[in-house]
């Protein structure tokens, strides 16, 4: 039986730490004095402060590819797999993220079973396995299977929608309720979502990784609040000091439809949206909190997210 404790001397690999959730958790780890390594496709594009700090080696390759993996997982004691391929820009291509997807998840675990890592700690999304389930969270669950197959102790964290300044789901909500005083949505403006703040995302992966007692298992995590994305763009407006907004549901509108609207108004590709949007319809919420008590968080109320997220997101502008 592999020693799963992770101690200050052991390195962790980040697969996807140049993205919206792998850079926070690289600064949430660096600051914690933990040894880490990235996985790069372009080493030109990681932040100038990852490059400077003498805790994050950088390795060049490619994981869809299978480049690279090799001398990145050597050494490795825990990899947090947050790799999400997504549509591209274009909303035809959609399709193709969960092939990608897929390659990426069986290159990793390929190379991992034939080195010492111990761990991997995946972040997928929510969402019950069936016929309804749309491709983007079916994708997800499939990687987490592929993930779960290896040698290597994998925990799972699901997650519906994340709010945090720079994350696709949380630019479409602010552009939507920004720009748009009247909206017509799709009738899944009403099914039920669990959202989260970047913030605790964070701290259940960092937690997780000090927990040995988390590996082998799966988490939903969520934030305190039950909502529907109609009270979700209302409670946006609350937060951030505007006029409610008039919506009105119409049954008829389609995902693509909904996507080139997305597409219009918000700097969102559609070929992101689109995936994003067809998960609506899909009820999103975690029907255990186990991961309580493994890792006890005081968890961020949805308004308090969207008031540090607005915040950020001008600090990133300035």
């Amino acid at each position: 039986m592999k020693n799963l404790t992770f101690n200050t001397d052991d390195r962790v690999l980040i697969l996807g730490g140049t993205g919206f959730i792998g850079k926070r958790l690289v600064s949430e780890l660096t600051a914690k004095q933990i040894k880490i390594r990235l996985l790069v496709r372009n080493p030109s594009k990681v932040p100038e402060d990852f490059l400077k700090n003498k805790d994050i080696e950088i390795v060049k390759g490619d994981i869809v590819k299978g480049e690279g993996l090799k001398e990145a997982v050597r050494g490795i004691h825990t990899a947090f797999y947050l790799v999400h391929s997504m549509g591209g820009k274009s909303m035809f291509k959609t399709t193709e993220f969960a092939r990608m997807d897929k390659d990426a998840a069986k290159n990793f675990i390929s190379s991992a079973d034939e080195s010492d890592v111990k761990r991997v700690i995946y972040l997928g999304g929510l969402g019950e396995t069936g016929k309804g389930l749309s491709e983007h969270l079916r994708s997800r669950e499939e990687v987490a299977e592929i993930l779960s197959s290896g040698k290597l102790q994998a925990t799972v964290l699901r997650a519906a929608i994340i709010i945090g300044a720079g994350g696709a789901s949380f630019v479409m909500l602010k552009y939507l309720v920004e720009r748009l005083p009247v909206m017509i949505c799709p009738k899944w403006i009403d099914t039920r979502i669990q959202p989260i703040a970047v913030k605790d995302v964070l701290a259940y992966l960092t937690g997780c990784l000090l927990n040995p007692d988390t590996a082998g298992k799966k988490f939903d995590i969520g934030g305190p609040d039950v909502l529907t994305y109609r009270e979700m763009m209302q409670q946006y407006t609350e937060a951030v000091g505007i006029r409610r907004r008039i919506i009105f549901r119409a049954p008829v509108l389609s995902p693509h439809l909904a996507s080139y609207w997305v597409d219009f108004v918000t700097p969102v590709p559609s070929g992101i949206a689109h995936p994003l949007i067809e998960g609506l319809k899909n009820e999103v919420i975690c029907l255990d909190d186990s991961i309580t008590r493994y890792v006890p968080i005081n968890r961020t109320p949805f308004k308090d997210a969207v008031k540090i997220a607005v915040s950020k997101a001008k600090e990133m502008i300035q």
